[in-house]
């Protein structure tokens, strides 16, 4: 239908209009990074074309993969094939999706509505794209984008829709107003009909496909797209501990076949993680529209607030000779960073300073352990010989560690290797353990709870992760030894992508 009193009336219409906006140029973008999604042999350079069409894109891109979201080495990045390296050719290639959709909704309009609306789909995108990744990593960008589409047509209309969108905005505040015949008198079509409409022009009918299929929760990908897409709104709507949002908790579980509770956890590290990036790819304030979880009454951050055994009470002579040094606590935000950048690196190779580098700020500064080692079996397999290391007192292991790795002669080390199992060795383990604790590996790390685990890039040994709390005498929590064993897991997958690549 044409245009009613000059306003802007059907579906035609409004397509027509909206495509003439700049965010058909957005679409291009969008279209060819999610392209590069589906290729298996898309190139740094392929990469760098598309973002480098548009300086400010280009630039955002930049400035994103320099912020400690994305860099918590802050390795500083000044071209995009550096920002692949440093960050990971997934990572940038969504940067470049997140900033691409969420400047050319927001650029011309921070209405209200409209900010709302895109901080509720860029939540649902992050929830939905951290559940596919369970199911299938090719889908995940795809279910990223149909997330966060999935209100286009809405979106499109708040951000380029003028006085109409006054005039909506005026109407639906109305009591008992009915939102779809409003929608309908106002602007003479649907808001799905237009989402649908827009994705078709744009060439990307597969995902409007996927947003279809959403909405009556067919297969995997889309049920993923829904309840990200009803997480989001729920949280937004009625809080994080509200009976709507705990609802959605056993379907989540179900899809990604993991305990409540840890699907209860995952939601909410991705309601935080959502938070970090809306604010830092978003030119305005997105992020303050995203409920954050920093008040709720659960134990959100059980690593933070772990019961950590009393560490023994100093000496006299200690109390007057050193002053006293705050214990090392973890740093569940950088954990988390740091673990997701190992993830990472398991699938696009960086350098090895690099991985090694996340591997002992993840268990050191993220997990909270006072000494870490990565000691590598060096001379013909023979010997463990400290890599990296980290932690007060612990620059002498690159000098001096060196231990027997032979059959004949078995220690905590070599038995965790060759067994691929994490040891923890405590007051409960002494018995079944004590005789792995040999006196050439106490004289090298003295006596006391510490934990080992194996790194194997592939079926190649590299040696074992190692962990203290020496300093303090206190006992690791149980879940700073799950953050332990899963960066020794991470740490592995990375140096054998690294190998890959070399290969």
């Amino acid at each position: 239908m044409a245009h009613l009193n000059n306003k802007t009336h059907g579906l035609r219409s409004w397509m027509d209009q909206l495509n003439k906006a700049e965010l058909s140029a957005m679409a291009v973008v969008v279209h060819d990074l999610l392209r590069l999604s589906q290729s298996a042999t898309a190139s740094v350079r392929q990469l760098a074309d598309v973002l480098m069409r548009d300086a400010s894109l280009t630039s955002k891109v930049l400035r994103v993969s320099n912020s400690v979201y994305c860099n918590p080495g802050r390795e500083v990045v000044r071209t995009i094939s550096r920002a692949v390296v440093v960050v990971g050719f997934d990572q940038v290639r969504m940067i470049g999706l997140s900033v691409s959709l969420l400047d050319g909704l927001l650029r011309d309009s921070p209405r209200e509505q409209l900010q709302s609306l895109l901080a509720r789909s860029f939540h649902g995108a992050v929830q939905a794209r951290n559940l596919a990744q369970h199911i299938s990593q090719q889908q995940k960008e795809e279910v990223f984008i149909a997330t966060l589409l999935l209100n286009l047509g809405e979106l499109a209309f708040w951000s380029h829709g003028g006085k109409q969108a006054e005039e909506l905005a005026s109407a639906l505040a109305e009591p008992d107003a009915d939102r779809e015949k409003v929608v309908k008198r106002v602007l003479g079509t649907g808001f799905e009909q237009l989402t649908i409409g827009l994705l078709k022009s744009w060439n990307m009918g597969e995902i409007g496909q996927l947003i279809q299929a959403s909405q009556s929760q067919r297969g995997p990908a889309a049920l993923a797209v829904a309840l990200g897409s009803e997480l989001a709104d729920a949280v937004a709507s009625h809080g994080w501990t509200s009976a709507q949002v705990q609802e959605l908790i056993a379907p989540v579980a179900g899809l990604i076949g993991v305990e409540p509770e840890q699907a209860w956890q995952q939601l909410v590290a991705s309601g935080d993680e959502a938070v970090r990036v809306a604010g830092t790819c978003a030119n305005s304030d997105l992020k303050a529209w995203i409920p954050r979880t920093d008040d709720l009454p659960l134990d959100l951050s059980a690593l933070l607030q772990a019961d950590h055994s009393t560490p023994p009470a100093p000496s006299a002579t200690t109390l007057l000779s050193e002053p006293a040094e705050p214990l090392l606590q973890p740093d569940l935000e950088l954990l988390k960073l740091s673990l997701q950048n190992l993830r990472l690196m398991a699938r696009t190779a960086v350098d090895v300073e690099s991985a090694l580098s996340t591997v002992m700020q993840a268990v050191h500064r993220g997990a909270g352990f006072e000494r870490v080692m990565l000691a590598v079996l060096a001379e013909r397999q023979t010997r463990f010989k400290a890599r990296k290391v980290a932690g007060k007192g612990s620059q002498q292991w690159l000098e001096n560690f060196n231990l027997t790795n032979l059959d004949a002669s078995p220690q905590l080390f070599s038995h965790a290797l060759q067994q691929r199992e994490m040891l923890y060795f405590g007051p409960q383990s002494k018995e079944r353990l004590g005789s792995l604790m040999t006196e050439p590996l106490l004289e090298l790390i003295g006596s006391g709870p510490c934990v080992v685990a194996p790194v194997w890039a592939g079926t190649r040994q590299v040696g074992v992760l190692y962990a203290d709390m020496r300093l303090s005498g206190r006992e690791p929590a149980e879940l700073q030894l799950s953050a332990f064993g899963k960066a020794a897991e991470l740490a592995g997958l990375a140096l054998q992508r690294l190998s890959q690549a070399r290969n």
